[in-house]
């Protein structure tokens, strides 16, 4: 069984010293998002997890654990988010140079094929243009080439909730959005040219790049699809998760923690 730590929260950052409690209880317990009154049992036992996969936007927590997280006979990997963002998409980001120097104790305490890099979501925005992903991403880039074994990116994925909150600013003239993928499925011109510096820099600064749950048409970039929950890390039998979106080829996992708790209140966010 692979344990996803959190598609639903940043546990990592927010919630490590819980994580830790359940660690030490050898199980936890998970509601049913459409019904919380449906509850779930899940172990936590050495025995009984593949791995784990963290994803969080500070990494300072777990490269604290590294140690006690081996001692105790667990496999697991970390996609940590990093993007920059002005503070209008990311109201509470953790200190970015901080987290560099997270991602860089992190690498030498695991590895860096354990550790990714995640720069998502893209937004085409008057705020954030192709130029201002390809100056963010290749300062960004030259910062985390030594600590990373790959990048992932993706695009922004439209939910009710998020889009409320960019109709908002969008109403206060706080910015202007610029369409992603075109009605045909195609990327816009904004996005391609946006792709198109991206995959520049991840090339000059040798990062492998690949893809989380986008249409096929980013492979001409030299982007490969990536399963971002890969149970071959792990060398265990799991199968490809039916649960999730369109083009996602995650494997199947138990996600831990609980939706709306993230404080981080990241204005992309499906979470909450």
């Amino acid at each position: 069984m692979i344990i996803s730590v959190s598609r639903r929260t940043d546990i990592p950052r927010f919630y490590w010293d819980w994580f830790l409690k359940q660690i030490e209880l050898g199980e936890t317990l998970i509601s049913n998002p459409f019904n919380a009154k449906q509850k779930k049992i899940i172990s936590l036992k050495p025995h009984d997890v593949d791995g784990f996969v963290f994803w969080t936007r500070d990494p300072q927590h777990i490269a604290e654990s590294a140690g006690l997280l081996k001692e105790k006979g667990y496999s697991f990997y970390v996609m940590v988010s990093i993007t920059g963002y002005p503070d209008i998409f990311e109201p509470m980001a953790p200190d970015l140079e901080r987290v560099v120097v997270g991602m860089g104790r992190l690498s030498s305490f695991i590895g860096k094929d354990r550790v990714f890099w995640r720069y998502d979501p893209i937004i085409i925005s008057s705020l954030t243009t192709a130029e201002y992903h390809e100056q963010m991403f290749r300062y960004l880039a030259i910062r985390l080439a030594s600590y990373v074994d790959r990048c992932i990116i993706s695009f922004y994925d439209p939910y009710k909730k998020s889009e409320v909150r960019f109709r908002t600013l969008e109403a206060n003239e706080k910015l202007t959005r610029f369409s992603t993928f075109s009605d045909t499925g195609y990327l816009s011109p904004e996005a391609e040219e946006a792709i198109e510096r991206i995959a520049a820099a991840a090339h000059q600064y040798k990062i492998p790049l690949f893809s989380c749950a986008e249409p096929h048409c980013l492979e001409r970039f030299g982007i490969k699809a990536h399963a971002c929950v890969d149970g071959n890390l792990f060398g265990a039998v799991a199968k490809k998760d039916p649960a999730q979106r369109p083009f996602c080829r995650c494997y199947q996992s138990v996600d831990i923690g609980a939706y709306r708790t993230c404080p981080a209140r990241c204005v992309y966010c499906y979470a909450w």
